[in-house]
């Protein structure tokens, strides 16, 4: 299927920068921002020279951050107490584009947001030698996700592959990511917990923030293939007073059950955090709505009943849906290409990701 027409692009043949920095004004718009230089100044530094190639030209690198290659991925994060966040995950490509290219275009990108933002990056080079090295395996070595609040300084966050050193290392490289972080029981907690089904458990990503705040996280990301609510449920309680029934009913309303889902897998994480020396701070459900519906009405529709559930203002949904895409929801599938849920102590909420769709919008029933 052709690509869709962003919100503001009028261009027969936009580059890459164009196409998502006209969706990230309309988000930024529709979501109280008064200035959006900031975010668009950082896109264009994240795309680096792929995103000046034409959108015909196609994808510079095959990606995973999104279905059709597309190196950004859009997201919207409504928190519980009624504040917003645009947030952007991205990998640099690197010209030429390839695993070792990529990761020094990105290690460029990094000295220059830091040096510009102040961003402090000593978590970064703590994690630096374990995660990244010469030849990195896997889908990717490293991502970042800019995080942007309408009335607060640009966040950075990073994610490594536990896998970049081989599939067969990602639990010790894991282990000792927490280690010299000084998060010595972390690994205990989130294994005895979310990692119990043999290798249908695996470790996605691991991420930190780069800032000196005190609710500043460490991420662990975990994939549970086939799981059910019950599977994310029993990991959930490894943080305190996290309600286990709204979890099956995060289930049962975005995947159309409570399981087990055999499409693209349930995703557990666990935030660590200064503030709480005791053991996770939050957890959080990612559910690949993509993966259990028919097209994107029926996604929007989902999301809907349990934003209004929960005393959410659904019309943010539509908003953010209309900055990113005009074409008809019944369309394609995709657009919407996943949704958390966000439980514990230093705060809850529930985010929605929204795929650029720069490249290529996949045909109604179409398995992803």
């Amino acid at each position: 299927m052709p690509r869709p027409v962003g919100a503001n692009v009028s261009v027969a043949d936009p580059t890459l920068f164009e196409h998502t920095r006209d969706q990230l004004r309309a988000l930024c718009a529709g979501n109280g921002f008064t200035d959006d230089t900031r975010p668009v100044t950082l896109l264009r530094e994240l795309l680096g020279p792929a995103g000046g190639r034409p959108l015909s030209a196609g994808p510079a690198w095959p990606t995973d951050v999104a279905d059709d290659a597309t190196p950004v991925e859009f997201s919207v994060a409504l928190d519980d107490s009624g504040d917003r966040a645009v947030r952007i995950l991205g990998e640099t490509v690197g010209q030429p584009p390839g695993a070792a290219e990529n990761v020094a275009a990105a290690r460029r990108f990094l000295d220059r947001t830091s040096a510009t933002l102040g961003i402090p990056t000593e978590r970064f080079d703590t994690l630096a030698d374990l995660f990244l090295p010469e030849e990195p395996q896997g889908t990717f070595a490293f991502w970042y996700s800019l995080i942007f609040r309408p009335d607060g300084a640009a966040k950075l966050k990073v994610y490594f592959n536990p896998a970049v050193r081989g599939p067969e290392r990602a639990p010790e490289l894991v282990a000792e990511a927490f280690r010299r972080l000084g998060l010595h029981d972390a690994y205990d907690t989130a294994t005895q917990n979310a990692m119990v089904r043999g290798d249908a458990d695996t470790f996605s990503f691991f991420a930190v923030d780069l800032d000196d705040d005190p609710l500043s996280r460490v991420k662990l990301y975990i994939s549970h293939d086939a799981a059910t609510s019950d599977d994310a449920e029993r990991a959930a309680k490894a943080v305190v007073g996290v309600e286990p029934e709204r979890i099956r009913e995060f289930c049962e309303v975005l995947g159309g059950d409570t399981g087990p889902f055999t499409g693209r897998p349930l995703v557990s994480s666990y935030s660590f955090v200064e503030a709480a020396p005791d053991g996770p701070a939050n957890y959080s459900l990612y559910l690949p709505v993509r993966s259990y519906v028919h097209d994107d009405a029926v996604a929007r529709e989902r999301v809907r009943t349990f934003l209004e559930r929960h005393g959410a203002d659904a019309s943010t949904l539509d908003a953010a849906l209309r900055a990113v895409s005009r074409r008809p929801l019944a369309d394609g599938v995709g657009l919407l290409a996943h949704v958390s849920l966000r439980l514990g102590r230093y705060g809850t909420g529930t985010t929605v990701y929204l795929s650029s769709e720069a490249y290529d919008v996949p045909a109604p029933g179409t398995a992803l």
